[in-house]
């Protein structure tokens, strides 16, 4: 186990394991490819040779480097081959009975100190491990796809592991480039048991029709940047993959979020299992083609219907950040917004708020100076709410309780003219509360926001049992005008984003509780293996500690569900008043400004 892992043996010539061999070649290594499958071994030298060829005419390498790549990877059908191997990696069907027979035929055709890996990244390495006549030298090597871009490597260990093996494999590790993440043996280790946890909950939205398939996808994208919605990834994956991580995860774990949703079931066996069949959440093209193409449930246009109410201008109550922000949206789309906050002074402060971030915007040479000019004679700031008296659309945003909201929504209701539309921008309360506190309940709609307002493009509408059609269009129609993407869904708690985002975070959270990882590792994990822009516990610092917990008691209140109820550790780090970078702690300790 001391030796260098020199010659490698990858056993499963699949997508991930000619990715894996694409990777160890190019590093120098002396690469073992054993399929049963000749087509899958013709595939993976083919990919080789693509991939190398791509190199040379983007002067990454020169013809001679890519020939002495392609001539270290050598294909074989019998794993005899693995005889003089270093390393050998796994990454067979996730089953147990078929890794589990690789593993015993190993034992008799390597050498002793040969270290044998698997690529699960679900199943208990420590049950495979002890099926082997020398569980010491197994452990797991999970790579992330496609494995030529993904940094991230987890390694595994049992409790039967040698230290030495570890330490071997995650020199090679970083010798390949990556990042490894030491992990202890329990089933999605930190970024799929993440991961799969969240891809459940949009499958299970989905299937409960709370949201289109596009819509939930864009609102991820949007609302959260992330490279791939959690439908189209499932996609990618593979249903079936998807649905074996679930069952396995919940087996370990008897975490109802884990348990996996009906339909991965249903399309499964239907032989839905995403790209890889042409056909999965979404039609593609061809089997294996990336490119969706239109079936029954593709919405006919993204061009706006029509049908709503006329908007001129728009009112804004509200002198936070958010209320700033929203104001200046609207305002650029041409819109004339009245800006309402407590006070004369403190609707003035918010104005200049959005003069300071025009002007920072001109001097980037985004906007003119004539243009911002026009912007702010748009907006007039005003000390009370009297002065909707004739806007066509009232937004509020102030704090997010649900007293003051259905205090500020009863006020409207007396000010705004007839037929005026009145909207919430709640990111966790409910809509319908706020319109039973009007008598025009019909009037009243969601628009949520994301901070920063000017620059995120999503806004979830929320449809509240009561509100009028054409209140729902207008809203559609003003969303596009300022220019957002806007995305529809039913008035519960979280909506689209938070009801997927904020269970994710709890569980993070819960890891570190458990003491199964640090902080450190599982953001890096979720950047370098997910694609996320912030790790769990950047975002919850930034968030901050106190909304995330009220967030996620909301979820808990709504769906009942125990997997829901917030960490204890959350609770203790709010209850000590560490709330994130606002107060320079949360789960890390900032530099007070």
């Amino acid at each position: 186990m001391d030796t260098p892992l020199s010659t490698i043996a990858v056993v499963g010539l699949g997508t991930m394991g000619a990715g894996i061999a694409d990777v160890l070649a190019r590093a120098g290594r002396e690469v073992i490819g054993i399929d049963v499958s000749d087509t899958a071994a013709a595939r993976a030298v083919a990919a080789l040779e693509a991939s190398t060829a791509r190199a040379v005419a983007r002067e990454r390498i020169t013809e001679e480097e890519r020939q002495d790549v392609l001539a270290r990877f050598r294909t074989f059908s019998d794993l005899q081959a693995a005889a003089g191997a270093d390393l050998v990696i796994e990454v067979v069907p996730e089953s147990y009975e078929a890794k589990q027979e690789v593993f015993r035929a190993l034992d008799g055709i390597v050498r002793p100190d040969a270290i044998l890996a698997t690529g699960t990244n679900a199943l208990s390495v420590t049950r495979l491990a002890a099926d082997s006549a020398h569980p010491e030298r197994v452990l797991g090597l999970h790579f992330f796809t496609p494995v030529q871009a993904m940094k991230l490597v987890e390694v595994v260990s049992s409790v039967l592991t040698d230290p030495r093996a570890v330490d071997a494999v995650t020199r090679l590790a970083q010798d390949l480039g990556k990042e490894p993440v030491a992990v202890g043996d329990r089933a999605g280790f930190i970024a799929d048991g993440l991961l799969f946890g969240y891809l459940n909950q949009a499958a299970a939205m989905y299937e409960a029709k709370y949201a289109s398939r596009e819509d939930i996808d864009a609102a991820m994208k949007l609302g959260c940047g992330l490279p791939m919605g959690p439908l189209a990834l499932l996609d990618l994956i593979g249903v079936d993959t998807a649905r074996t991580v679930l069952e396995a995860m919940y087996a370990s774990s008897h975490d109802r979020l884990h348990a996996p949703a009906p339909i991965l079931k249903q399309l499964s066996e239907a032989g839905l299992t995403g790209r890889k069949a042409g056909r999965g959440f979404y039609t593609y093209a061809a089997p294996g083609s990336d490119e969706v193409v239109r079936d029954a449930l593709t919405p006919l246009t993204s061009a706006e219907g029509g049908g709503g109410r006329e908007v001129r201008s728009v009112g804004v109550a509200g002198s936070g950040t958010m209320a700033s922000g929203i104001a200046e949206v609207f305002a650029k789309a041409g819109y004339e917004v009245v800006l309402a906050a407590r006070s004369q002074e403190k609707a003035d402060a918010a104005k200049a708020r959005i003069a300071k971030s025009l002007e920072r915007s001109v001097s980037r040479g985004r906007m003119t100076a004539e243009a911002r000019d026009t912007v702010l004679a748009l907006i007039t700031p005003a000390g009370t709410l009297d002065a909707f008296a004739e806007v066509d659309l009232a937004v509020e945003a102030v704090a997010e309780d649900l007293a003051v909201k259905q205090d500020l929504f009863a006020r409207l209701d007396k000010i705004c003219r007839p037929g005026a539309v009145l909207a919430t921008t709640t990111s966790s309360l409910p809509v319908v509360a706020c319109a039973r506190a009007t008598t025009r309940p019909q009037d009243v709609i969601g628009m949520h926001f994301f901070n920063p307002a000017p620059a995120m493009k999503l806004v979830e509408i929320v449809r509240t049992v009561l509100t009028g059609d054409d209140v729902h269009a207008t809203v559609r129609e003003v969303t596009a005008k300022i220019r957002k993407h806007p995305v529809d869904c039913g008035d519960r708690a979280g909506f689209i984003v938070n009801a997927l985002l904020f269970p994710y975070l709890n569980n993070a959270v819960k890891m570190v509780q458990e003491h199964y990882a640090t902080l450190d590792d599982i953001d890096a994990a979720m950047k370098l293996g997910g694609g996320y822009p912030m790790g769990p516990f950047e975002l919850l610092d930034v968030v901050g500690l106190d909304v995330s917990l009220a967030i996620e008691q909301v979820l808990h209140r709504e769906f009942r569900d125990p997997g829901l109820a917030p960490a204890p550790l959350l609770e203790h780090l709010v209850a000590a008043g560490c709330l994130g970078r606002k107060t320079g702690r949360g789960f890390r300790e900032y530099a007070r400004r």
